[in-house]
């Protein structure tokens, strides 16, 4: 396993790996973390007879979850990773997409046996992770460096599969495409993300903004994020 890729040549979409790497019908599915349940959706509505369990942490994005009316397949609720509310060996695959490096690094370690707890005999874990590098990540860092945080996510997942928790099934590198209509939009989906507080001075501020509009075109501001995937089996 490592960190990182030197170069990255796949450039697709999150449920272009998952799909490929996971059959998902007729199975319990298990989201740790879904913030704004937009991948939620998308697994929730692209097959058939799936059951979603959705948790969250951020109370915020749970109560705006909780409005939704027209995912009939999906329970959400408000539980972290390091304590899943739900049997032994009741869940078919469990996802975390860019989340666990938000649980606290002293319970990564519980989370990786809760997920393994909840876990059928050969279920799959799907862990998603976002690699320490890129354009995008140059601006964040200036407000919100998650480098520590990374790391400690991977080598928690690392150290899972060297202690036997897990089997390696698959490691995989890709670029996930980004969009942001404008500064606007990064600044109120990110710099005030209601899962992270973050707290900038208005000279910090002005250089977050120069260094986004720097990427902004006729139709708003790309980036790729590279992205590592590991594929874990009980």
């Amino acid at each position: 396993m490592k960190i990182a890729a030197e170069k990255i040549d796949l450039n697709c979409t999150e449920p272009e790996i998952y799909n490929r790497l996971l059959s998902l019908d007729d199975k319990h599915i298990l989201e740790l973390g879904c913030g704004r349940a937009d991948i939620t959706r998308i697994i929730a509505t692209s097959g058939v007879n799936r059951k979603i369990t959705a948790f969250e942490v951020d109370v915020s994005a749970h109560e705006k979850n909780l409005q939704l009316a027209d995912l009939a397949n999906v329970c959400f609720a408000l539980a972290g990773a390091e304590d899943i509310p739900l049997q032994d060996e009741t869940v078919d695959v469990v996802f975390m997409f860019k989340s666990l490096h938000h649980v606290p690094i002293e319970k990564m370690q519980d989370a990786m046996h809760e997920i393994r707890r909840v876990l059928k005999p050969g279920g799959y874990a799907y862990i998603s992770e976002p690699v320490f590098a890129g354009k995008f990540n140059e601006i964040l860092r200036l407000f919100h460096d998650e480098q520590k945080v990374r790391e400690a996510a991977f080598n928690t997942v690392k150290n899972a599969v060297d202690d036997g928790l897990f089997k390696l099934a698959e490691e995989i590198f890709f670029n996930s495409p980004m969009k942001f209509e404008s500064f606007a939009e990064f600044e109120s989906n990110t710099i005030n993300a209601t899962h992270t507080r973050h707290s900038l001075d208005e000279n910090l501020y002005q250089l977050v903004k120069q260094r986004f509009e720097q990427h902004v075109g006729e139709d708003g501001a790309h980036f790729l994020m590279p992205m590592r995937v590991d594929l874990l089996q009980k």
